[in-house]
């Protein structure tokens, strides 16, 4: 019996809007230590800069991520001007 090998993994540009709420969810890894929860902020936060999700507050409330080392509103405040910076 024989395994397929994985199918490939296809990286978004970077310069896409997708790649970069990804990585600045990844560099949140001091305040979200668990990885899927950062996967999971990141689409939330992607979601939002498409103008299909909620505001951070709300993101940071609802994904019920687990926060280290800051609090909640400061988190949302961090992702409302990263968001900023990903519009423009």
């Amino acid at each position: 019996m024989t395994t397929l090998p994985p199918p490939a993994v296809k990286y978004f540009p970077e310069d896409s809007i997708e790649k970069k709420c990804y990585t600045f969810a990844e560099s949140l890894k001091q305040y979200v230590p668990v990885p899927n929860d950062r996967n999971r902020l990141a689409f939330n936060i992607y979601r939002y800069v498409k103008g299909e999700g909620d505001i951070p507050e709300v993101i940071v409330k609802n994904t019920k991520i687990k926060i280290e080392g800051i609090s909640s509103t400061e988190l949302a405040k961090m992702i409302e001007e990263e968001v900023i910076k990903i519009k423009s």
